[in-house]
């Protein structure tokens, strides 16, 4: 993340001239004008400007007044425009304004501001106002659309307090369970090559897949199960015996509305297991808020990073061995729960 600093025409005549000096400093000591001015927050021609001046003619001849115009003047956008517009970017969605965009691109900001106050400015302006404002850009989170966001508030203001307090009644765990499936050709990493080629990357030639069930707690807790079949209920209840026979405490088992989870008979076995065991439901298309989903992320990141596996074995052994690592390193998993959308499960 990089620290904002702030506008050096609204800093003091005393702070700009240590600035100087440090800015020269640097140019005697050989770094760029270019690194100076990153690091001290102004332009490169300003930093140019100084060294010209001191090198004819020593610090006597360094200019001490301001230029640039003031902060603030000659911007498009005032005050309350300004205000306004970051009011419908943090609380909207595009398609909520009328705007045919799926995230809040500088393109879609421009059609935001030519809407809201009827001026149209370059892409690049926007872009600056933006930058300004504190905005920077970012892979998008995935947000279902059929996602209700009253089960989501419920969810996150009732429903799972509620679940952590009759766990800490009963002195169950709780276990985030979640399913996700790798491929042998998949490769999430960028790749370099010479302009206006593409990036290759040689993949087996038959479609090579596994799967992965898992579960994991804030305290770092990790049960897993590699298969190749597709998930059915009589699977999961395999899965949920291998729980049970490696955890020792009652089981709250938090997960999404899978159809495999829901069959008659993983209900059945529950039921048969109702002192060691107990289900409860994520919001519906949510996978957000399951910290599960993001040790999925990271499993798909890793198991391809040195290269394609050639065979179900290998890719089988590979998504073994990365599980089997998190075994031995719980503050891993435990960071999981500190995604912000996970933040209220991490129990800190």
């Amino acid at each position: 993340m990089a620290i904002p600093l702030p506008d050096a025409r609204q800093l003091s005549d005393e702070v700009l001239e240590a600035l100087r000096l440090r800015a020269l400093r640097g140019c005697e000591r050989g770094f760029s004008e270019a690194d100076i001015a990153d690091l001290l927050g102004v332009s490169r021609e300003t930093v140019s400007r100084w060294w010209t001046a001191y090198a004819a003619g020593g610090l006597g001849a360094v200019p001490g007044d301001r230029t640039g115009r003031p902060v603030g003047t000659g911007r498009t956008l005032s005050d309350e425009q300004a205000r306004r517009i970051q009011d419908r970017i943090d609380h909207h969605s595009p398609e909520e304004l009328g705007i045919t965009a799926a995230v809040w691109s500088r393109q879609a900001v421009r059609d935001l501001i030519r809407n809201e106050c009827g001026i149209d400015m370059p892409v690049r302006t926007v872009g600056e106002y933006l930058k300004r404002w504190g905005y920077t850009a970012k892979s998008p989170r995935r947000h279902a659309k059929d996602q209700d966001p009253d089960e989501v508030d419920r969810w996150l203001e009732w429903r799972y307090p509620a679940i952590e307090a009759l766990a800490a009644l009963e002195g169950a765990a709780i276990h985030w369970c979640d399913e996700t499936g790798a491929r042998a050709d998949e490769q999430p990493r960028k790749g370099y090559a010479r302009e206006g080629e593409p990036a290759r990357v040689e993949v087996p030639k038959p479609h090579i897949r596994m799967n992965l069930v898992a579960t994991i707690t804030n305290e770092g807790e990790v049960h897993f199960l590699a298969y190749k079949e597709s998930m059915t209920g009589a699977l999961f209840v395999t899965f949920l015996e291998k729980l049970l026979s490696e955890t020792t405490r009652k089981v709250f088992l938090i997960l999404d509305r899978l159809p495999a989870h829901q069959t008659k008979v993983v209900a059945d076995w529950v039921a048969a297991h109702a002192d060691r065991i107990e289900l409860f439901w994520l919001p519906k298309a949510a996978p957000e808020l399951n910290a599960e989903e993001y040790l999925n992320n990271d499993l798909k990141g890793a198991i391809n990073a040195e290269g394609l596996p050639g065979s179900r074995e290998e890719l089988r052994s590979r998504i073994v061995r990365f599980m089997s690592k998190l075994l031995q390193f719980p503050e891993h998993v435990r960071n999981y729960f500190r995604h912000p959308s996970v933040q209220y499960a991490a129990g800190d």
